[in-house]
């Protein structure tokens, strides 16, 4: 089992723009006034283009698609929501809170893969859920472990607890469920996705714990990461807000351990949360201020991870 890979995919947007679907929920999206939607675009693919360029000039394999113009679909650059993909060939697809997203899925970016060579041999097709409205949102909602088989979850309207135990029964994982919070106009609410408070890497994980309200859930939390070894650098709420818990380790050249975040995530951190992360791997950090402040997401809701075995 591996717990990171070298391979990404990423969707480049056609149509980016906030989604006002999404803003229910995910607080971290702003209005950026006086630009226009095609600007917003504009910048957003500068940003995407620019941050490609740096993946790939460290060694790691970057398989871009592109965003059709046949579906509204603004949130398309975050393909890590919709999808899954696993060392036995398994994908998992996944059931979206926002019905404009829903429309993300798309076949052809399978078939884009197999066509480089990835063997898909089992879906596992969670969808049917969002009748029920019961939500999943792919990794945004699940941070795996793969070696240790064990699954983090931050409940929210976007992670359903029955449906996260399902998934850790079909792909035999433990379980570890949590709330955490915000403060948005100074009450608590549930961040809508585990991976803006929680990054896990080989040996290490960077994570909000000050987020867990409920001091056991905490507890529990750290009790299991330390089992496996794992040295916890803790983040405060203003740098979540800058996105430094959306931050995902890759391999490069030479089998090189990076992690990637935004500038802002890094401009965020200190001196010595840095110098935590670079006794484990080096730090590669990209400007996304504009895919930021719109989507409410950031350099790892950008990269669905490629586990696929080659055929």
């Amino acid at each position: 089992m591996q717990q990171t890979t070298n391979t990404i995919l990423m969707v480049r947007p056609i149509n980016f723009r906030m989604n006002e679907q999404t803003a229910v929920n995910n607080y971290y999206q702003k209005v950026i006034d006086n630009l226009l939607p095609a600007t917003v675009n504009a910048k957003a693919q500068e940003e995407f283009d620019t941050y490609v360029e740096k993946l790939r000039s460290y060694g790691i394999n970057v398989i871009v698609v592109s965003d059709t113009k046949e579906f509204d679909t603004p949130d398309s650059i975050f393909p890590n929501n919709w999808i899954s993909f696993h060392q036995d060939g398994t994908v998992a697809l996944y059931p979206m809170f926002a019905e404009n997203r829903r429309l993300e899925r798309r076949e052809d970016v399978l078939e884009q893969l197999e066509s480089n060579g990835f063997s898909i041999e089992n879906i596992v097709d969670y969808t049917a859920a969002e009748a029920e409205k019961v939500f999943l949102e792919g990794t945004g909602s699940l941070l795996l472990d793969r070696i240790n088989k064990k699954a983090y979850c931050a409940l929210s309207p976007r992670a359903d607890e029955e449906l996260f135990i399902e998934f850790c029964e079909d792909f035999e994982y433990t379980p570890v469920v949590f709330v955490a919070n915000q403060t948005v106009n100074e009450s608590r609410e549930a961040i809508y996705h585990t991976n803006v408070m929680m990054c896990l890497a080989e040996t290490f994980a960077v994570i909000c714990l000050a987020s867990i309200d409920d001091k056991k859930e905490r507890k529990n939390v750290l009790k299991h990461l330390k089992e496996d070894g794992k040295q916890v650098i803790d983040i405060t709420e203003e740098q979540v807000n800058n996105f430094a818990g959306n931050m995902l380790q890759v391999r490069g050249k030479n089998d090189e351990l990076f992690l990637i975040m935004s500038q802002a995530a890094f401009d965020s951190l200190t001196v010595s949360q840095i110098q935590k992360i670079n006794n484990h791997c080096e730090i590669i950090s990209s400007s996304l201020d504009t895919i930021e402040a719109c989507g409410g997401g950031s350099a790892r809701c950008m990269m669905a991870e490629i586990f696929l075995p080659k055929k």
